[in-house]
């Protein structure tokens, strides 16, 4: 007697880029994979309510009305989103990497506390993915930079102090411990500086901008300059899957996207 496949049920947003609809069809030949595509934003809210839903994707939707609604939805959480790059597809790249990059909108990781609790919720995403969380703290200089000018010296003395709360924070937190033989309950946090080609060079998975306009710019350069591949925005603190993307994306950027919430379904099953 066969086993019945349990479905992974994905829902996302059809908007006026017509991309979303191509990318699903490219995905068609994956046989527990189901993908609806829905055309206003009140139906994707209703997706990401329903529990028979396994992720939700923004797709080519408008984003104030549904974030919105999702942040009054987990009132009670705190929610960061967070990019999520990964090499292993493109024949472009030589070496398979994977990393998250936050933070990356403009208002985000303001101050100390909200960098702490996006390095935390970060290093959380790694260790559900089955790896080791390595940290990598990025400021607006060299260490020894100190001293050239009031923003930079904020910017470093900053970082240190992200860096030195984030060695001490971990160590609290029960579900990391760098004596378990459990990789993924190992970490490292240290800070680059402003040495991002160094962070990369040394594969951390989670590169902490000094401030969201700093990893605005960054993902600006990475990912629509340099082509590295977005899989868009995780959204972090809830327990739901649910994936930000731009309504200009390429069905290339949307198959990753669907990709990433199809790997992160079955990770839960």
């Amino acid at each position: 007697m066969n086993k019945s496949i349990t479905m992974i049920n994905i829902v996302a947003g059809l908007g006026e880029n017509e991309n979303i609809i191509k990318a699903s069809n490219e995905l068609k030949d994956i046989g527990d994979l189901s993908i609806t595509l829905v055309e206003t934003e009140d139906e994707l809210i209703e997706a990401f309510k329903n529990p028979d839903v396994h992720a939700v994707i923004r797709g080519s939707l408008k984003a104030s009305k549904v974030i919105k609604a999702i942040k009054e939805l987990k009132s009670d959480k705190k929610i960061n989103r967070t990019t999520y790059i990964n090499t292993h597809e493109d024949e472009n790249f030589s070496r398979d990497y994977e990393f998250l990059l936050a933070p990356v909108g403009i208002d985000e990781g303001k101050d100390l506390e909200e960098k702490i609790t996006l390095a935390i919720q970060s290093a959380n995403f790694i260790q559900y993915l089955g790896k080791k969380p390595k940290i990598a703290v990025l400021a607006e200089g060299r260490k020894d930079d100190l001293g050239r000018s009031k923003r930079i010296d904020e910017s470093l003395k900053s970082s240190q102090e992200l860096t030195e709360s984030l060695l001490e924070k971990f160590k609290e937190l029960d579900n990391f411990d760098n004596d378990s033989n459990e990789i993924s309950k190992n970490y490292s946090i240290k800070n680059y500086y402003i040495l991002l080609e160094q962070a990369i060079e040394d594969g951390n998975n989670i590169i902490l901008a000094n401030d969201g306009i700093f990893g605005n710019i960054l993902f600006r350069t990475l990912v629509l300059l340099d082509s590295w591949p977005s899989y868009g925005a995780v959204t972090l603190g809830i327990d739901e899957i649910f994936i930000d993307t731009s309504r200009d994306q390429s069905i290339e950027g949307y198959i990753r996207s669907l990709k990433l919430a199809y790997r992160l379904a079955k990770l839960r099953q």
